[in-house]
């Protein structure tokens, strides 16, 4: 029998996969907790989907008791050290990104790979032996959102793979890390979600696409206002004699074209703190910090 730790869409994919290859019978109990930092975050998703199927469901602040063999965790954010055969899903080819945000980071990085692993948990996060992994190509302008969807088959091809190995009675492979090809992801925080104008266009174009919804945004402010910046474009640079970031070089339909550090970027779509639209701007003499 398998526990299953899972938040996110990430969690609530797998486990809808799991459901429709017929593993139902497999699995001990779902965990499961709520994201704050997240728009949406499928708690109330994957409560429903276990219900609809019978499958024991408890909310992580619960007291649970259930038999078990192993345990998988997807997209979870916190310790489990009640698990001695724990297996981790994560949304990186490891060794590279290990840690937090992963599938963030390397799109801010314009990685043209994306993937997911499948390994066991160790006392240092990310390090332990690889059980498998699957990976796609990925090309830009690309959305956090379209690129959870798009590895989502990824996530299922390896749980897909563990629940038959185990079912089968198989003993599931394992893979030692090269720790000299190893890089590292850091967490997150609201600062990390603020626009550096001082960066190259198609470097802030994939970062307002990494941290777009189900996140929280990015943003940037005038020396006033808060403003979410939802959609962006990049558009061909021309010569500035005096180039500074952040400054209003021309309105193009409405719509603000921002001098970066190399090339412009055309705001599309922004919104105040209010969630009232930012746009169409209303001062040209402005410059974004």
């Amino acid at each position: 029998m398998i526990k299953l730790y899972i938040m996110t869409q990430k969690g609530y994919d797998v486990l809808k996969g799991l459901i429709e290859r017929k593993y139902n019978s497999l699995i001990s109990c779902v965990v499961s907790a709520r994201d704050k930092g997240l728009e949406k975050d499928f708690y109330d998703d994957i409560k429903h989907l276990c219900v609809s199927n019978s499958i024991k469901f408890y909310d992580k602040s619960e007291n649970i008791n259930t038999d078990f063999n192993c345990a998988i965790a997807v997209s979870w954010r916190w310790i489990i050290n009640e698990v001695d055969n724990l297996i981790v899903l994560h949304d990186s080819i490891l060794p590279k990104y290990r840690g937090f945000a992963p599938l963030v980071n390397s799109l801010k990085n314009g990685e043209s790979e994306i993937g997911v692993t499948a390994l066991f948990a160790s006392n240092e996060y990310d390090k332990g032996d690889i059980i498998c992994s699957y990976k796609l190509n990925i090309t830009y302008p690309v959305s956090i959102e379209k690129a959870i969807n798009l590895i989502s088959d990824c996530y299922i091809n390896c749980v897909d793979f563990i629940f038959l190995t185990i079912s089968t009675g198989k003993v599931l492979p394992t893979i030692k890390q090269d720790d000299s090809q190893a890089t590292y992801s850091l967490w997150l925080n609201e600062d990390d979600y603020k626009i550096d104008w001082s960066q190259d266009s198609y470097s802030i174009e994939r970062f307002v696409n990494a941290v777009g919804w189900p996140y929280s945004g990015a943003f940037t402010t005038d020396g006033i206002e808060f403003i979410k910046v939802v959609a962006v474009e990049v558009i061909d640079d021309v010569t500035i004699e005096n180039r500074t970031p952040g400054k209003i070089i021309f309105i193009n339909d409405g719509y603000p074209v921002v001098v970066c550090g190399k090339g412009l970027i055309r705001i599309k779509s922004a919104l105040t703190a209010s969630g009232k639209n930012f746009l169409p701007l209303k001062k040209f003499r402005t410059r974004f910090i």
